[in-house]
């Protein structure tokens, strides 16, 4: 049976009311995340269906190994959000596993961006324009962020992957779905000296950045694969050692195997139906599950886009 997965939403000081056309009743208007799948301890979803339902996704990881194919104790690896860029996010990099373990007690980030919407003539930040450890840190402390900052305009459709070390920053009017470790370590760069609702500046994490901006990550595109398959659309737009994203666009019937031994699926366009063994699910634009070790015999019905996302 699969495990359907009740949203759990964030307020930010970027964030908007887009996240509405996924049907989600959102808390505000200044929603700017919506953790769809998630045992992250700053937001885990609780579990919708079945013997599991009431019960937080992180709880099920750790009491039902074999429910993943697991036989090690660790945290749950993966988080897939969606974010409503109502305005620009800061200017930030996230840390490697390495540096995120010795200094936050949790996973580094690395991440990536399926561009779900875009306002004309919207960008994103990616990567930095210096030659040198040097340089960069004489831009930064010089704040000459308008020509550190490397600015790529985007549309709807495209992927960007975006690994840790990687200075970036999601424009306004953008909505994305995100796939990234399991980890909420974010480092500030810049914050165009907004302040909250309480007339406060966000902290800067400037000497950290320092510390893990990677030079060497300047490009923003992958070699996404694309095939057709029983007469499906099917991409997959990234594989490697943190996690494997594929997008299928479906019209009919699907005949599905699973590429791993769990997998977390969003559906970000349509509707229609999943089918396990002998139960159907209606699923629709905003539903987010993962199917388990237990779930074989997978069939997709419908007219609809989604996500899988994998180890």
């Amino acid at each position: 049976m699969p495990l359907f997965l009740e949203p759990v939403f964030q307020e930010r000081i970027w964030g908007g009311a887009a996240l509405k056309s996924f049907n989600y009743d959102i808390p505000n208007d200044s929603t700017g995340e919506c953790w769809a799948i998630s045992a992250h301890p700053n937001g885990p979803n609780i579990v919708k269906n079945g013997k599991y339902q009431g019960e937080t996704l992180d709880e099920v990881w750790r009491n039902d190994q074999a429910l993943f194919g697991e036989n090690e104790e660790r945290p749950f690896p993966l988080l897939t959000k969606i974010l409503d860029a109502n305005d620009k996010l800061s200017v930030q990099v996230h840390p490697n596993d390495d540096y995120a373990q010795k200094h936050e007690g949790e996973f580094g980030k690395t991440e990536c961006w399926y561009i779900l919407d875009a306002k004309e003539g919207a960008e994103i930040i990616y990567g930095v324009n210096a030659e040198s450890q040097k340089e960069l840190i004489h831009m930064i402390d010089h704040k000459q962020f308008d020509q550190l900052f490397n600015k790529v305009k985007v549309q709807p459709g495209e992927f960007y992957y975006v690994p840790a070390g990687t200075v970036h920053a999601i424009g306004a009017g953008i909505l994305i779905l995100e796939t990234q470790q399991s980890s909420d370590t974010t480092y500030r760069i810049y914050d165009y000296e907004r302040t909250d609702k309480n007339g406060k500046q966000r902290e800067l994490h400037l000497e950290q950045s320092k510390d893990v901006i990677n030079l060497d990550e300047t490009s923003p595109n992958t070699k996404p694969k694309y095939e057709t398959i029983q007469g499906h659309s099917y991409t997959q737009f990234v594989s490697n050692s943190f996690f494997t994203i594929e997008r299928w666009i479906i019209d009919g019937h699907l005949d599905y195997s699973k590429p791993y031994q769990y997998c977390l699926v969003s559906v970000i366009d349509g509707h229609g139906t999943v089918r396990t063994e002998q139960q159907s699910y209606d699923v629709e634009k905003g539903t987010h599950f993962i199917l388990t070790v237990e779930d074989e015999n997978i069939e997709f019905n419908g007219d609809m886009t989604f996500v899988v996302s994998h180890e």
